[in-house]
C-alpha cells in the first residue's frame, strides 16, 4: 500500500491541495455568513476559479476579508495544482506510473518465483528458457527504458533498480523466492548479490554467472550453488561439435523446444506419492511405467549426491534422493498422471 502511494506521490500532492483550498472555503463560508453548505461550496468554487460570477448572497465585511484571503493563497496555488496534474496526464508519466503501479500489485502476491539480475545477453536467454517451462521470474535491470517498453505479463515481472542494492533485493521477495540467478558482466557485482541473497535467504539456490575463473571460488565461497562462466562452456561446447558433433547434436536436441522438445525431468522424492515413497525404483514398476508412456528412467541421484547412470532397479528412493526421466512432453505428462504427480 505504501509503494502505491508512492508511485502517484505527486497527484496526490497536488489533489490534496486543491481538496484544502475548498475545503477550507466551504468551511469559512458556513462559519461567517452562515451559509448552507451548498451555497458555500459553490461560493469557493467560483472564487477559486476566479471565473467572475456574482456572490451567491450579500457578503458581510468579514466575509469579503475572507474573500480576500481566499483568493489570495487559491489563486497561484490552485492553478498550479490544475496544471501540474494536467501535465501529469498529458506529458505520460502516468503510464510509468500505472505500469510501477501493476508491478507492486504483482509483488505483493510473488512467492515461488526466479529472481534474475541484469537482463542483458545471458540474462534474456535465462528468462525466456524459465519462461518457456512456465516459471514465474522477476527480473532487476537499472535500465529504466526496459521497463517503460516492457509487456504486461503475470509471470514476468520486471522490477527497474540496482540488483546491488539490499533494499531492491529485499523488494524483489527474496525471502519468499526458490532461486536468485545473478548475470551481471562485473563479477565483484555478482558477488555482492550472492552476499546479500544469502544473508535475506539462507536456503535459497543461488546461481551466478562469472567471467573469470579467479572469481568461481569466491562466488563459491560466498554462498553460490553454482557458478556458472558462458565463455567458457560456449567454448567447449563449438571445440564438442567437432570432436563429437552427433553426440552433441543429440544432447542439444534433448531440451524443452515447446511441445516438440525432448525433455529430461528429474522427480523428487518429496514430489512422489507416498505409496512410492522408501520404495525401490524396481518396486515402481519400471517396465510397466515404460510400456504405458514411454518414458525412460535413465539417471537416480542419491541422498549423499551421487549420481547413477542407467539404474539397476535397486536403487532405493529416500529423502532428497531423484529420478531422472527422458521422454517427450506428452509423454511426461501422462508420466506424471500415472503416478500422481503435480
Amino acid at each position: 500500500m505504501i509503494e502505491n502511494l508512492r508511485v502517484f506521490k505527486r497527484v496526490y500532492i497536488f489533489l490534496g491541495i486543491i481538496v484544502a483550498i475548498v475545503l477550507m472555503g466551504t468551511i469559512g463560508f458556513m462559519i461567517i455568513e452562515d451559509w448552507s453548505l451548498l451555497d458555500a461550496f459553490y461560493m469557493t468554487v467560483i472564487t477559486t476559479a476566479t471565473v467572475g460570477f456574482e456572490e451567491t448572497h450579500e457578503l458581510s465585511t468579514l466575509g469579503k476579508l475572507f474573500t480576500i484571503f481566499l483568493i489570495i493563497i487559491s489563486f497561484g496555488t490552485f492553478a498550479l495544482a490544475i496544471s501540474s496534474i494536467t501535465k501529469y496526464i498529458m506529458g505520460g508519466d502516468y503510464k510509468l506510473n500505472l505500469k510501477q503501479y501493476r508491478v507492486n500489485k504483482l509483488l505483493n502476491v510473488m512467492e515461488n518465483h526466479v529472481v534474475i539480475c541484469g537482463y542483458g545477453r545471458v540474462g534474456k536467454q535465462v528468462a525466456d528458457d524459465l519462461l518457456s517451462k512456465k516459471t514465474k521470474i522477476l527480473v532487476i535491470d537499472s535500465d529504466e527504458a526496459q521497463f517503460a517498453n516492457f509487456p504486461h505479463n503475470p509471470d514476468f515481472v520486471f522490477l527497474a533498480g540496482d540488483s546491488t542494492s539490499d533494499e531492491v533485493l529485499a523488494n524483489a521477495k527474496i525471502d519468499s523466492a526458490i532461486a536468485v540467478i545473478t548475470c551481471l558482466p562485473k563479477d565483484a557485482d555478482n558477488l555482492y548479490v550472492v552476499l546479500s541473497s544469502r544473508e535475506l535467504n539462507k536456503n535459497i539456490k543461488i546461481i551466478s554467472r562469472a567471467t573469470h575463473q579467479s572469481a568461481c571460488a569466491k562466488l563459491k565461497l560466498a554462498g553460490a550453488d553454482n557458478v556458472i562462466m558462458p565463455d567458457s562452456i560456449g567454448g567447449t561446447h563449438m571445440a564438442s561439435l567437432v570432436a563429437n558433433p552427433d553426440v552433441v547434436e543429440f544432447l542439444d536436441s534433448i531440451r524443452s523446444q515447446g511441445n516438440e522438445g525432448v525433455n529430461i525431468e528429474s522427480i523428487a522424492f518429496n514430489e512422489l506419492p507416498t505409496e512410492y515413497q522408501f520404495k525401490k525404483l524396481k518396486d515402481l514398476k519400471v517396465l510397466k511405467i515404460r510400456s504405458i508412456t514411454n518414458v525412460t528412467i535413465i539417471g537416480y541421484k542419491t541422498a549423499q549426491g551421487d549420481y547413477v547412470i542407467n539404474p539397476t532397479g535397486e536403487e532405493e528412493i529416500v529423502p532428497h534422493s531423484k529420478l531422472f526421466v527422458l521422454g517427450t512432453p506428452s509423454q511426461i505428462a501422462h508420466l506424471n498422471e500415472l503416478l500422481g504427480l503435480k
